[in-house]
C-alpha cells in the first residue's frame, strides 16, 4: 500500500488549499479514506473521512470549511480547505484504514 499526500504549502489567513491523497496497492474504491493533522505541540487530530459509498464525516470544528471527496478512477482522495486560519497550521496526513499512512504534507497559514 502506498499513500502520498500533496498540495500543502504556505497560505495567508482566509486562503484555501486542496490537498491530494494519491494511493496504490489496494482496492481504493472499497476503502475508507481519512485525513488527520499534527500541529506543533499538539496531538494527532482527526479531520475528516469519506467512506467507500461516498458518505462523509467531519470534525465539528471544521464543518463548513473543509470538503472531502474521492475519485475512484484516479485512486485519489482530496481535502478542500477554505477560510484557513493560523491554527490550521499542521502536517496533514492521509490514512487508509488508519493502518497505512502517507508521509504528510505541510500546511502553514501565516500572514
Amino acid at each position: 500500500v502506498q499513500v502520498v499526500e500533496s498540495g500543502g504549502g504556505l497560505v495567508q489567513p482566509g486562503g484555501s488549499l486542496r490537498l491530494s491523497c494519491t494511493t496504490s496497492g489496494f482496492t481504493f474504491s472499497a476503502s475508507a479514506v481519512n485525513w488527520a493533522r499534527l500541529a506543533p505541540g499538539k496531538g494527532l487530530e482527526w479531520v475528516s473521512g469519506i467512506l467507500s459509498d461516498g458518505r462523509t464525516v467531519y470534525r465539528d470544528s471544521m464543518k463548513g470549511r473543509v470538503t472531502i471527496s474521492r475519485d475512484n478512477a484516479k485512486n485519489t482522495a482530496y481535502l478542500q480547505m477554505n477560510s484557513l486560519q493560523p491554527e490550521d497550521t499542521a502536517v496533514y496526513y492521509c490514512t487508509i484504514g488508519f493502518a497505512s499512512w502517507g508521509q504528510g504534507t505541510q500546511v502553514t497559514v501565516t500572514s
